[in-house]
């Protein structure tokens, strides 16, 4: 059941006061009307869930300072003023001045009513994406690793593990899950943090390339050399460098990294001088180094050097209750972008979002979400609520069902603010299979505490 839409109106004729009152109230609004400005201010703070409509000329102060006073408590609070003596000079101004819009006594009541309705539906739209953002800073590491899964859960702590120590680590995964953000919040987390995080990706760099990009050079070391130039290695010094698809770098350049790393200690290209280094190794790779090693595609002694701990990054299928999550944070960050609306989700999107195997992963949903905000389709319709011939694909139903059901209590939770009651009147159960839900899932009330022992005794 859709909540009533709240409505804080002021004016400073009681006639009009109840008129207005009488009328919304009738037309499913809830509304709360106050004859001047210091009282709607009263009322007012940045969590407010309504909109506010003030008449513009009132006693002390008038709607143009009230509406500068609201634009400083949010400025996304939806304010539409209304005036008796209005004029196109007039309107321009309040319009500039941030109101969402301008009405002119007498208004027709059926253009008044849809003009509230649709500030109402952007409230709710900016408060929706308030308590995301909220929901999704609780679920995350250092703001990135992001889900309320038990892959999610068990990757945080081990990050947070891994981080609390200086050791070698190896990221292993498929393409698109991530590695690159595991990798930074290793980095954020540990005591290397205010050094440099150095990112560099191995098969990108041309092999003839390699060492002056890892090692630097000095001027003149080589044709187009113009001046001395540090390495990624000596840029690293201090904090954390990052070696993306190791795999890919070549066997010769392996045994001179493997040096560096030893000795703690570059020599730039035409230099003979030794610069100490104190760096952390994350490499990450998309399949098993160690049976690369046993090939002869990877030194084995390198492995062993940077693998002091190997830790696996699931993919999203096998995550697949942060699927909406994830779709929601990505849609956010799109709209914010792009300077959309954000666009609440269908729940025949959810569905085929949920039944999508993403052999893309984190990296698949992420373009699927900016599709879906921008209203473009691509070689993926999963994000329009039309399943690419792959759906499901490895997924029982039960898994698919489970997930789902999930994330729709938790939504319901996000915008419920945490309100057990209604949570159950959203979705229309009883609280003991409320309780057992969450229990069974993991989930607890946003912004306040796990479900407590005289819920779970109901």
């Amino acid at each position: 059941m859709q909540p009533a839409l709240e409505v804080l109106f002021v004016d400073d004729d009681a006639a009009m006061r109840q008129s207005v009152e009488q009328y919304l109230r009738l037309s499913g609004f809830r509304l709360t009307a106050v004859p001047g400005a210091a009282a709607a201010l009263e009322r007012l703070t940045p969590d407010y869930p309504g909109i506010l409509v003030s008449d513009l000329k009132m006693p002390g102060m008038d709607g143009r300072e009230l509406l500068d006073r609201v634009r400083t408590i949010d400025a996304e609070l939806p304010v539409v003023m209304i005036t008796g003596h209005g004029d196109v000079e007039t309107a321009v101004e309040m319009m500039r001045r941030g109101a969402y819009d301008f009405i002119e006594k007498p208004f027709d009541p059926a253009r008044f009513s849809d003009t509230l309705t649709r500030a109402s539906e952007k409230r709710r739209l900016v408060m929706e994406n308030r308590a995301l953002r909220s929901a999704i800073s609780d679920r995350t590491l250092s703001g990135r690793i992001i889900g309320t899964s038990q892959a999610a859960q068990r990757l945080r702590a081990a990050v947070t593990e891994i981080a609390a120590t200086d050791v070698g680590v190896v990221l292993v995964g498929e393409t698109g899950v991530g590695k690159d953000l595991v990798a930074r919040s290793i980095h954020e987390a540990s005591r290397r943090a205010s050094g440099n995080f150095v990112a560099v990706n191995c098969a990108a760099i041309p092999e003839s390339m390699v060492e002056s990009e890892l090692f630097g050079h000095e001027q003149g070391a080589f044709t187009g050399a113009a001046r001395a130039r540090e390495g990624k290695i000596e840029h690293a010094d201090g904090g954390t460098l990052f070696l993306d698809e190791i795999e890919s770098m070549p066997l010769a350049m392996q045994a001179k990294l493997l040096r560096a790393l030893q000795e703690h200690a570059v020599e730039r290209l035409g230099s003979n001088r030794t610069i100490n280094v104190d760096l952390r190794t994350v490499a990450a790779a998309k399949g098993d180094l160690s049976q690369a090693g046993r090939s002869g595609a990877f030194r084995s002694d390198l492995f062993y050097r940077i693998a002091v701990v190997e830790l696996h990054i699931p993919p999203l299928r096998e995550r697949a209750e942060d699927i909406l999550l994830l779709f929601e944070h990505f849609a956010a960050q799109a709209a914010e972008t792009h300077g959309r609306e954000p666009k609440p989700l269908a729940q025949e999107t959810a569905s085929a979002l949920l039944a999508h195997d993403w052999p893309g992963n984190v990296r698949e949903l992420r373009n699927a979400a900016e599709r879906y905000v921008l209203g473009f389709s691509g070689a993926v319709d999963v994000a329009f609520g039309r399943p690419s011939p792959t759906n499901g694909k490895g997924q029982p139903l039960s898994s698919r069902v489970e997930a789902f059901e999930r994330s729709l209590i938790e939504r319901s939770l996000a915008e419920a603010d945490g309100s057990i009651a209604e949570v159950m009147a959203d979705l229309g159960i009883p609280r003991r299979t409320l309780n057992e839900k969450m229990a069974r899932y993991g989930l607890s009330r946003l912004r306040s505490s796990p479900i407590d022992q005289q819920d779970s005794a109901d």
